[in-house]
């Protein structure tokens, strides 16, 4: 579960997931703050540090400068400083069990890109938190926005876990096929 924060509000946070669905590059608008904060939710929703690399902030600045804090014993956060100021942060984590999930302090549009390999159509596959737009392209790369969301939440899938979906569900047609057939039988000669 991964949960990006920020201390001020911002417009819009795109989230690109990489091909082989380990990682993932987002990019978070950011307004009137001198601070970003990396922060993913533990198993019982207390803070703990996101691992982030290729950290970049950009905005009216050519190169925009920033100091990293990196966890210490006062706080286990890796945090950004820079001039106050509305920027971009951008930064690569990686995914786990094919699950992003992230929440804000200040609503948010949330776009979240799949490439091809990946797929959310299926329910019993996929995951998605409720207010999202899904849209499939030609290229079959598919698009999940929610407007002014606090939070969003997308469990994702690819092919051959759909077709292993699909082999144990006929494995079970042809199991209860098989276990209700003797009862149908002995039924049929009772009458």
């Amino acid at each position: 579960m991964l949960i990006a924060v920020s201390p001020a509000g911002a417009l819009s946070a795109d989230y690109t997931i990489f091909p082989n669905g380990t990682a993932y590059r987002a990019s978070i608008e950011i307004t009137d703050t001198s601070q970003y904060e990396f922060v993913d939710t533990g198993i019982l929703g207390e803070p703990v540090p996101l691992i982030v690399g290729e950290v970049q902030l950009s905005g009216n600045c050519s190169p925009c400068r920033f100091n990293t804090t990196s966890p210490s014993f006062t706080s286990n956060l890796m945090t950004l400083t820079f001039e106050r100021g509305d920027y971009i942060v951008s930064y690569v984590s990686a995914l786990h069990d094919n699950h992003l999930q992230v929440s804000f302090k200040n609503p948010y549009h949330v776009n979240i890109t799949l490439p091809q390999e990946f797929a959310v159509q299926n329910p019993l596959l996929a995951g998605i938190s409720p207010g999202a737009n899904v849209t499939r392209f030609a290229d079959n790369t598919t698009l999940i926005q929610w407007n002014r969301t606090m939070s969003a939440d997308l469990r994702f899938y690819d092919m051959d876990r759909e077709a292993l979906l699909y082999f144990f569900l006929q494995f079970m047609g042809i199991l209860a096929v098989v276990m209700l057939l003797p009862f149908l039988i002995t039924m049929r000669k009772k009458k």
